[in-house]
């Protein structure tokens, strides 16, 4: 029987994960304009396939704002979410090389052989493309590489995390260890469903320059946002 328009049919649950962070649940909502995929973490909406421009403006944000000159410059992305930050980075040739970290293991295989390879399959097979399976937060402090951009986007924003360990990334040792995988003058794009002036202030405490939050227009009305400081050279 079909549902009446008032009534929309409730989220098919395609695949729920108990993990090491809580549960994470993968969900199909069927619409007027085809399916839409959304991942719940926690009992909270993390993101879904509805709309992507803010996952893709996080992305070119960041590399309009490297200084000119700065030639095939190097990404990570913290997060992998639905994939679109990964596809769009990895539709075109201006960065050299782009590592995800992700600390879902049911994200990554939903992205390797479920319904969200449909939209990051062909950026899984680029050979500039890496995947980490492991905690954003403890890669930040121990890994030696370093990157001409950080992209962040792994909480509704600095004041709505997934979990509260994330709350940490924020924090003046998180947005330190940020500056340390970041080139003299490394752009930091932290994603977000709503500004954070305090984010801001925090940003420029830890020593970025260029502060700035950047608003993204969505079709639901509430514009996202995406907060951009530079690591001084």
């Amino acid at each position: 029987m079909p549902f009446p328009a008032s009534v929309p049919p409730e989220p098919l649950v395609l695949d729920r994960r108990e993990g090491p962070y809580g549960e994470v649940v993968l969900r199909r909502r069927e619409t007027g304009e085809g399916p839409v995929h959304e991942i719940i973490a926690n009992g909270c909406f993390l993101m879904d396939t509805s709309d992507g421009r803010s996952e893709r403006r996080l992305i070119d944000a960041a590399f309009e704002a490297l200084e000119t000159g700065n030639v095939a410059p190097s990404l990570l992305i913290g997060g992998l979410g639905v994939g679109f930050s990964l596809a769009h980075a990895a539709e075109g040739e201006q960065w050299r090389h782009i590592v995800v970290v992700e600390r879902e293991e049911a994200i990554i295989e939903w992205h390797r052989a479920g319904p969200l390879a449909a939209i990051s399959g062909t950026a899984l097979g680029d050979p500039r493309s890496v995947i980490l399976h492991t905690d954003l937060v403890e890669h930040l402090r121990i890994t030696e590489d370093r990157f001409d951009a950080l992209c962040l986007d792994i909480d509704n924003g600095p004041d709505w995390t997934v979990t509260e360990d994330n709350g940490e990334l924020y924090s003046p040792a998180g947005l330190a260890s940020c500056a340390r995988v970041l080139k003299p003058g490394g752009v930091l794009a932290v994603w977000s469903a709503q500004p954070s002036s305090a984010f801001e202030e925090a940003m420029r405490n830890a020593g970025f320059t260029g502060v700035r939050t950047e608003e993204i227009r969505l079709a639901r009305g509430v514009p996202d946002v995406v907060h951009l400081g530079v690591r001084p050279a």
